[in-house]
């Protein structure tokens, strides 16, 4: 069946990229409504945005949403990717900023906060996206694709000269509390040599050594170093989740995803919904639900999170 949050929960913080103080809350909502973001500070347009892959905006940084009424939402990736992790499909999320607070730059918060205050079960049936055929999208190098699984499972490549960070790569089947286990408390990461790039252009005004994990050549600048041998790269599979989220139901499919970032993957699902053969909507029934994000989550999941 189709879940919600049990109990409103709330967040604050700063945006990564804009700096600016919000304050996040998540709440119950009805079966069939899905993830729907509202502006609590936006007056004389609509508020509501869906969270929903045709209103993403393409930006290399963050996922971005728009509304018909140019009311925008931007970094909800990471959210996202806790209420897919954690099962939720129908949630308001209220909002009184433009971004979306980091945090510490990883789904660790959100996670922790919707676990604390449980799933509730709703009286409808969930549906999910079955993909039927491979779906290939290329950047330059970067390449993204969805392929025929019988559960969403997420493999992901990165390649960068530091040395702190380097090649690496991950596979890992979403289910069973494994983005809680492996993932959400996995930071966002840049390169020395990119930050004041950024901030001359506006961006990463609410980044920190301690939101964000810092590197520069062989060295992790960012204090504690790193939580994984491998963070960059599980960070990369947190953001696809969320990314992958905008679907709108969960997916059955294998991701690949190679240097890719959050505009392939939403070039991703705009190929798969422009293409009717690529996929089928299928009603879930118990096998197809116990391989789903979130499934067979468990409290002690979280002793795992940092």
């Amino acid at each position: 069946m189709q879940t919600t949050i049990r109990h409103s929960v709330s967040f604050t913080g700063v945006g990564l990229h804009s700096g600016q103080p919000a304050r996040l809350t998540i709440r119950p909502a009805s079966a069939d409504h899905g993830i729907w973001f509202c502006r609590t500070d936006v007056i004389g347009c609509d508020p509501l945005i869906p969270a929903r892959w045709d209103v993403a905006e393409h930006s290399p940084l963050c996922t971005k949403l728009v509304n018909k009424d140019g009311v925008s939402l931007s970094t909800v990736e990471h959210v996202m990717a806790a209420l897919a992790g954690t099962g939720i499909h129908n949630a308001l999320i209220e909002i009184d900023g433009p971004e979306v607070p980091i945090l510490d730059g990883s789904a660790a918060q959100f996670v922790r906060g919707i676990v604390k205050q449980g799933v509730r079960l709703l009286a409808e049936p969930l549906y999910a996206i079955e993909v039927l055929k491979p779906v290939f999208v290329q950047k330059g190098d970067a390449t993204a694709s969805l392929s025929p699984a019988d559960s969403l499972r997420i493999d992901f490549e990165i390649d960068f000269v530091d040395a702190a960070i380097g090649h690496q790569q991950k596979t890992l089947h979403m289910a069973n509390g494994t983005f809680v286990r492996e993932l959400c408390d996995s930071r966002t990461f840049c390169r020395a040599s990119d930050v004041e790039m950024m901030r001359e252009k506006g961006l990463a005004l609410g980044g920190t050594m301690e939101n964000a994990v810092v590197v520069d050549g062989d060295e992790v600048l960012s204090p504690g170093g790193l939580r994984h041998t491998d963070e960059p790269v599980r960070h990369k599979m947190l953001d696809a989740l969320g990314d992958l989220a905008l679907a709108g139901a969960p997916i059955l499919g294998l991701y690949r995803g190679y240097k890719a970032g959050h505009t392939l993957t939403n070039m991703l699902l705009r190929a798969l919904f422009a293409d009717p053969t690529a996929y089928r909507i299928v009603d879930c029934d118990a096998a197809c639900v116990a391989r789903l994000p979130g499934t067979g989550l468990h409290v002690s999941d979280l002793a795992a999170v940092a």
